[in-house]
């Protein structure tokens, strides 16, 4: 019993804590072998080319997103990008409201509003988006995301490289009535580790919020692909192709309320889930670093709550031992502080203290209900829009 609480227990700290030190080894070397060629004139840091602006065609799928369409559209307008390079392709998946109607209101050039019957979800609408699309690169986002006017030029410059295969960027959450943000620690926490990845040449996956691909690695999407972004980017970098993170192309969402974002994380639990089916070539040694950064980053993650419990278990046969009954103890008293923050976040409230252990809680909890979704094959495909405030942001054409 005390191997397993070990192998428990040294599962989870590798995967939050292990990993990323070792991702800071990894950089340091990086670094000091490309300051060595760069000094002794055998490469240069910066690809340079001349290349012209290459077309692009934005693209998102939505499903009643009345509230938030028009905002959607004056931001898109407002993005600064060469029009005659520049296209907008709407998926509107059975839309019951006005949201097909004022996207097409908004007489965007070069926009074009297609709509669907019947729910077919949102891996179909792309599948369906993505030959129709003139442009050479394909920028994906959601409905309610607010894009930068840069973020687009600060994504395409990239695929001077032809080494190049997808871009991501940086998603910002934003509340508009100053409550604390529990996402705010670990979603920083994420972005470190995506910057050194991306460094590295080992990035899992992309963010949904935006990201860019060639129109050519296009893959059409398994009907079981809910997270079509970490499935996208992940078969460009199996293609042997780079996949990047830029942080300066910027996007936003507001955050929605816990509820919310609880069923949200169980969804893409679920579809993390599926997607090992179609990605599992990746965990090969032999792929590289990126089977590195799949299995730390990724799989081991996923198995964090069950490694969690188990280790609880076995410190319970372990209790007579002074040191296993102070890690119950320990377990015991964290848990009330974590039921404390979710009491106050249900009456406005919030800890900055708590915030994180609550935040790490709901997110493995969330990750095992999503396990057992996918183990019961009761993960619908379709998706309702999560619930979030209107998000207003300077210079992103609000």
């Amino acid at each position: 019993m005390q191997t397993i609480f070990w192998t428990c227990a040294a599962l989870v700290v590798y995967a939050y804590i292990g990993y990323p030190l070792v991702l800071i080894a990894l950089a340091c070397v990086h670094q000091i072998a490309t300051d060595l060629l760069f000094a002794a004139g055998r490469r240069e840091r910066r690809h340079r080319s001349g290349r012209p602006t290459p077309s692009v065609s934005l693209i998102f799928a939505a499903h009643n997103e009345a509230e938030v369409i028009a905002e959607k559209m004056r931001n898109t307008a407002a993005i600064d990008y060469p029009a005659e390079s520049f296209e907008v392709l709407i998926g509107c998946d059975a839309c019951t409201d006005e949201t097909a109607h004022l996207a097409r209101r908004a007489a965007m050039p070069n926009c074009r509003v297609f709509e669907s019957a019947e729910r077919s979800g949102k891996p179909a609408m792309l599948n369906r988006l993505v030959p129709e699309a003139r442009g050479e690169l394909i920028v994906f986002c959601d409905a309610n995301t607010m894009i930068m006017p840069d973020a687009v030029r600060h994504l395409t410059q990239h695929f001077a490289s032809p080494q190049v295969g997808c871009v991501c960027g940086e998603l910002r959450l934003r509340s508009l009535d100053g409550k604390p943000q529990n996402e705010g620690a670990y979603w920083r926490y994420e972005t470190f580790l995506k910057f050194l990845e991306s460094r590295l040449n080992m990035l899992v996956g992309a963010n949904g919020g935006l990201f860019a691909i060639r129109r050519e690695l296009f893959q059409p999407l398994p009907p079981h692909a809910i997270t079509d972004d970490f499935l996208i980017a992940m078969k460009i970098r199996g293609a042997g192709m780079r996949v990047l993170y830029d942080p300066e192309a910027v996007a936003c969402e507001a955050a929605s309320d816990m509820k919310q974002e609880f069923r949200r994380r169980i969804r893409i639990g679920a579809g993390n889930f599926y997607a090992l089916q179609y990605t599992w070539r990746m965990l090969n040694p032999a792929a590289g670093l990126i089977a590195l950064a799949y299995w730390s980053h990724k799989v081991l993650r996923w198995f964090v709550p069950f490694a969690l419990g188990i280790s609880l278990l076995a410190a319970g046969t372990l209790a007579f031992k002074p040191f296993y009954a102070a890690c119950l103890c320990a377990t015991t008293a964290l848990a009330c502080l974590i039921a404390w923050e979710h009491r106050l976040l249900r009456i406005g409230r919030s800890s900055r203290l708590l915030s994180i252990p609550y935040y790490f809680a709901s997110m493995n909890l969330a990750l095992m209900l999503g396990l057992v979704r996918c183990m019961r094959g009761t993960q619908t495909l379709v998706w309702n829009p999560t619930p979030r405030p209107e998000v207003r942001t300077k210079g992103a054409g609000a």
